[in-house]
């Protein structure tokens, strides 16, 4: 099931709202998403609260920001009342140190929703990739990256 972009503000809020009773660590962090809509999410991150000791962003929230990337867009992109994802692996690659507030995005193009779909109609669960870019506020690349995540049917 696919939304359009009207509904990306309401999209939005669902994720901000869910990340603070469903992952309170997230929130406490301070990740919003700021773009969820069919096939796409942003998220953000400040990096006021969440630095380390050398005065850059800490890596675990640089993983956070883009983790929750692969809740947030089977959300907006699959049928909630019928599916579920899960995360089964994430690698990080960390390009430079984060100085500044964090953004996070990725995206699933229309022919891999239609693959995931109709592969979890069929066998109730469907792996997916995603690839995530973390820039900060300059646009710079500070982490990329690679998670696999399923979508599940309810009851599989």
């Amino acid at each position: 099931m696919t939304e359009t972009n009207s509904d990306a503000p309401a999209y939005a809020d669902m994720v901000n709202s869910a990340l603070e009773f469903t992952i309170p660590i997230a929130h406490k962090m301070g990740v919003r998403a700021l773009e969820v809509r069919s096939g796409y999410a942003e998220t953000t991150v400040p990096i006021e609260g969440n630095g380390n000791h050398f005065g850059v962003m800490y890596a675990g929230v640089l993983f956070t920001v883009a983790e929750v990337l692969g809740g947030a867009i089977p959300l907006a992109t699959f049928d909630v009342a019928k599916y579920y994802p899960l995360v089964k692996d994430l690698q990080i690659a960390f390009r430079r140190p984060a100085k500044t507030d964090v953004r996070a995005s990725a995206s699933l193009s229309e022919e891999e929703i239609a693959r995931i779909t109709a592969e979890a109609d069929v066998k109730g669960k469907a792996d997916f990739t995603l690839h995530a870019t973390v820039t900060d506020a300059d646009g710079v690349v500070v982490a990329e990256t690679t998670g696999l995540y399923q979508l599940r049917t309810h009851g599989s």
